[in-house]
């Protein structure tokens, strides 16, 4: 059984820059936001980052982060933890704390672990402030009940949860290599190679873009197969899974796919409304139908790769092209038609085929990669409830003295 603690009574020191709003450079020290704070990532991610020159970075903030110390968000979607890494290459913005943990009262891998769990994850939602943009105060802290297990195993449990998470950013970060290896590959075939003689020809000449069927909301049910909104390709483009919360009946797909098709192995779907030119490559095993309008289609390649043309909507080139056809101020949109008018230069069979080769190799390491995060993630998240519970016990090797 173990005793439960104020989470800021474990905190040595709380690194906080609200209200700092600090000029910015065109490049020196990058400037992390929340946007970079993912619970799926063991360390912050670099996305959309800022910079900061030395001299901000010297008199500007409060404090910086220290090798060891905590990443923890307060606004936005509070409770978003990261570790920070040795040694320490970036600065924080506003709307998150640095946290530094007392050693002398928890392990703070331990503590990391714990935040990070999924009830503890609940209860910081269940504290949350604002309804527009929900927040979760400092002054909060000492309401979220942290629950402490001896020291031991305080310690094991924070090993365990620390290295399942490091070999898992590992395979993140593998990926990411894999995928600008075939964004490079791409753009050296197809467009800093490319020969003036390329027969040109619109997107739609090559791919069928579409659309689903409607889907009515009487037609939903409680079980059945996974519908699909852009929020799910979002997830599924991210982490290679998703939960869906909505179904329709065996029997309306089973309708639907012997009357117009449903995604196959190798179709594309493109998230079209709202956050747009998101992909996803559908996997040999999936199952499931999709709401129209929010995603486009893209199925019966013809002279062309499904491979070539994920990777192109993924590259700089084909997102400068996406953006060139968004319509909509208030909320973006990609048409199936201007999609359809897209340009491209065709190379010969035989490019085509040694590209698509190397592209097959790196996508299926890239696949192998993400069912290795998720078997290491399901490992990790039901594991660590049961060792806090007890369900699962530790037996300790005892140290001799000599």
């Amino acid at each position: 059984m173990s005793d439960s603690v104020p989470f800021g009574s474990l905190l040595a020191k709380i690194i906080d820059n609200r209200g700092k709003t600090c000029p910015t450079s065109e490049d020196g020290i990058p400037l992390i936001a929340t946007n970079c704070i993912k619970n799926e990532h063991l360390y912050p991610v670099y996305e959309k980052v800022r910079y900061v020159s030395q001299e901000i970075y010297d008199t500007w903030f409060r404090g910086h982060p220290e090798p060891g110390d905590l990443i923890f968000v307060l606004k936005g979607t509070p409770g978003r933890v990261n570790w920070v890494n040795d040694p320490v290459d970036f600065c924080i913005a506003q709307d998150m704390v640095a946290l530094r943990v007392d050693e002398s009262k928890v392990d703070p891998k331990y503590l990391f672990a714990v935040l990070r769990s999924s009830q503890i994850q609940q209860e910081i939602e269940g504290l949350h402030v604002g309804s527009l943009i929900p927040h979760f105060k400092k002054s909060d802290f000492d309401d979220l009940q942290i629950p402490l297990v001896e020291q031991k195993l305080q310690k094991y449990i924070g090993d365990t949860y620390f290295n399942l998470s490091l070999k898992i950013d590992l395979l993140h970060r593998q990926n990411k290599t894999l995928e600008a290896m075939a964004e490079t590959l791409f753009r050296q075939w197809f467009i800093e190679d490319a020969k003036e003689d390329w027969e040109k020809v619109t997107l739609g000449e090559v791919v069928n873009i579409t659309s689903s069927k409607r889907i009515f909301y009487s037609e939903y049910v409680d079980e059945g197969i996974p519908f699909y909104r852009s929020k799910e390709i979002i997830e599924l483009n991210k982490s290679g899974q998703t939960r869906s919360d909505l179904f329709i009946s065996n029997e309306r797909f089973d309708e639907i796919e012997a009357k117009f098709g449903a995604p196959v192995e190798g179709d594309i779907l493109l998230t079209s409304v709202g956050t747009l030119g998101v992909t996803y490559q559908v996997k040999a095993n999936d199952r499931f139908y999709f709401k129209d309008g929010n995603l486009t289609w893209f199925k019966d390649f013809k002279r062309i790769s499904s491979n070539i043309i994920f990777c192109w909507l993924n590259s700089k080139d084909g997102k400068e092209q996406l953006d060139n056809i968004s319509i909509g101020s208030t909320q973006a949109a990609l048409t199936i038609q201007g999609l359809k008018s897209l340009e491209l230069n065709l190379p010969s069979p035989d490019v085509i085929q040694k590209l698509d080769e190397q592209l097959v190799g790196i996508y299926q390491k890239v696949q192998a990669n993400q069912s290795q995060i998720q078997t290491l993630e399901n490992l990790r998240d039901t594991l660590l409830p049961k060792l806090m519970s007890g369900e699962v016990r530790v037996q300790y090797q005892t140290e001799e003295v000599a």
